[in-house]
């Protein structure tokens, strides 16, 4: 970066004042000068000194704050018009562009122009063959932001698997919350499985898909944080494991991921292990009430239970949730838990409870179940799929109505503009999918569930020159329901996408209305599916 300093007491000093507990890290002293401008580059080097220094001489050769400034406005340009919207609403233009561009920040490069990076085991690595990223809230970002990327960021999606792949040599295990070059273990779950079992089977092969096979199996072979418990008891017990069930389904959702990319590779023992392992979802339904619950040790179910309630000890076997909210987390498996909860018409019944059951506000719940309707907190990530599963149940409108609402109302154009924590960019890449009219339910399976198209015209620039465009006719602020859609010209009735549809490039034509069509979407063929 280049900084631009305006001197009045003939110094300037780089940090900040002592008196405040930070030392002053250098000064620039101009005695006897009247007051002017000062332009100052600042290399930074995970690695040394020297390599920051080059970082100045490659990145920024010659001077200028304007001329840098005006670079830098080239190049995030460059990035927000990979897709461009079309609306008479300035404010909803507003709240779309400063999402995509929070989908931009995280993760952050983490090496020097010459490709020295400081891996997580401390050694530094030269000249690596790819771009090293860091800042990785995996757990989050695995839902939307990280399938963002495969439309949008495609250049990316294999420098990121190859990020992974380094740090599981470096530390033995496939990233968990990665951030600024150290493993935090924050979160359940190892969702990096997720994401690169998705870019495997969307196409990428800029990474060695031998060892990322390697990395997921070892990693889920682990003893890491009960998985030893998951493969050899099913469950994970509540009395020998912290936050159990938010583990065990995360797990399941990474073992179903692997799954898939097993049986892509052609690998037969290692898909039925995984297929197998991915239903353990299912040794923490409880029967009697109808949630998802933790178990001891001896098969008991833990005592411990409100569903209702959002603060501990009611939680400790969830993370940043409560049971209600816990209660959807199959996204790999939506029929199967509709056949846990006794069929489609219970299913969409209890996701109506979900948005209308209220409950008194719990002082003690953790800051990040936030964005409440009813029982659902839009503010944090493990119910972000929730309202595309009444599609599954052939509700799309449904769908279309939860989703319109929550882009128009717990997203704004102020500084609170978010009802949660932002996460890396998964609370923008959910309202990015959303506001087009789709989103990823399930990664690996490379479906996007329709929801609500917010825009009069959304434009995606894809990977060959290629575009998808979504566009609505008669669209309005009264107006979320699909009444029907077109791909191309020609009429489509499901309530879903391929990615594949996607990226060969078209136009997707959605008509609207103010009153629900019951019957798009409805019929069992035209429904989202479990990939299996």
């Amino acid at each position: 970066p280049i900084a631009r300093f305006e001197v009045f007491n003939d110094s300037v000093s780089v940090g900040a004042d002592s008196g405040r507990g930070r030392a002053i890290k250098g000064q620039i002293t101009f005695a006897n000068q009247a007051p002017r401008m000062v332009e100052l580059k600042i290399g930074l080097s995970p690695v040394s000194a020297d390599n920051a220094l080059a970082n100045i001489d490659a990145e920024i050769p010659g001077w200028g704050f304007d001329e840098v400034a005006r670079a830098a406005d080239e190049k995030w340009e460059r990035e927000l018009e990979k897709i461009n919207v079309e609306t008479s609403s300035d404010t909803d233009k507003t709240i779309f562009y400063t999402a995509l561009f929070h989908t931009m920040i995280d993760p952050m490069l983490y090496n020097d122009h010459n490709g020295d990076y400081l891996g997580t085991d401390k050694k530094v690595y030269r000249h690596a063959p790819f771009q090293n990223y860091t800042t990785f809230s995996l757990w989050d970002t695995y839902r939307a932001l990280n399938p963002l990327y495969t439309l949008v960021q495609p250049e990316r999606v294999n420098d990121i698997v190859n990020s992974f792949l380094a740090i599981d040599r470096q530390q033995g295990i496939l990233p968990v919350w990665h951030l600024e070059g150290c493993e935090t273990h924050t979160m359940p779950g190892v969702s990096s499985v997720q994401v690169i079992a998705e870019a495997y089977l969307k196409g990428y092969r800029g990474f060695d898909t031998s060892e990322a096979w390697a990395a997921i199996k070892g990693t889920m072979q682990s003893d890491y944080r009960g998985m030893a418990y998951d493969r050899e008891h099913q469950f994970i017990p509540s009395d020998k494991v912290n936050e159990s069930v938010a583990r065990g389904l995360e797990y399941s959702i990474s073992n179903a991921s692997a799954a898939l990319m097993a049986k892509k590779m052609g690998l037969k023992a290692d898909y039925a292990e995984f297929h197998q392992r991915f239903q353990n979802y299912k040794q923490y339904w409880d029967p009697g009430t109808k949630f998802f619950r933790a178990r001891r040790a001896d098969g008991s179910w833990d005592p411990v239970f409100d569903p209702v309630k959002s603060s501990r000890p009611w939680i400790n076997d969830l993370s940043e949730g409560n049971h209600w909210q816990y209660l959807w987390l199959v996204p790999e498996d939506v029929g199967g838990l509709m056949k846990l909860m006794g069929g489609e018409r219970v299913f969409a019944k209890r996701l109506d409870s979900l948005f209308t059951l209220a409950a008194p506000p719990d002082p003690k719940a953790p800051p990040d179940i936030a964005g409440l309707i009813g029982q659902y907190a839009h503010g944090d990530e493990p119910g972000h799929q929730t309202i595309y599963l009444y599609s599954y149940a052939g509700r799309q409108w449904q769908t279309a109505e939860k989703a319109r609402y929550i882009v128009k109302q717990l997203y704004k154009d102020s500084v609170d503009g978010l009802s949660g924590n932002e996460d890396c960019g998964q609370m923008s890449a959910w309202y990015v999918f959303s506001s087009l009219g789709f989103y990823p339910v399930y990664p690996a399976s490379g479906l996007y569930v329709l929801g609500s198209p917010l825009f009069d015209k959304a434009v995606l620039r894809l990977a060959g020159g290629k575009t998808f465009m979504v566009e609505t006719v008669n669209n309005g602020p009264d107006r979320p329901y699909i009444q029907s859609v077109t791909l191309n010209g020609r009429p489509y009735s499901k309530s879903y996408i391929l990615h594949s549809t996607i990226l060969a490039g078209g136009v997707l034509r959605v008509t609207m209305g103010d009153k629900p069509n019951l019957t798009f979407g409805s019929a069992p063929v035209d429904r989202p599916y479990t990939v299996y």
